[in-house]
């Protein structure tokens, strides 16, 4: 399994992600991507601790 990034990494790639789609705003994709960055970036320090929490449950697993 690969390691898994900081926070601020995962949600640029989903804004990176949502970019890509951003043509089309009514896409399903887009949608869903641009829904979920604005969650993740209104609810930052809990999606910190989210991802501190997993990457400690993977390191575990090693």
């Amino acid at each position: 399994m690969a390691l898994l990034p900081d926070a601020e990494p995962l949600l640029a790639k989903l804004y990176a992600l949502r970019k890509d789609y951003q043509d089309d705003e009514e896409c399903d994709d887009y949608l869903a991507l641009h829904h979920a960055f604005l969650f993740i970036s209104y609810n930052m320090d809990a999606f910190k601790k989210y991802v501190a929490h997993e990457k400690q449950k993977g390191q575990a697993k090693s």
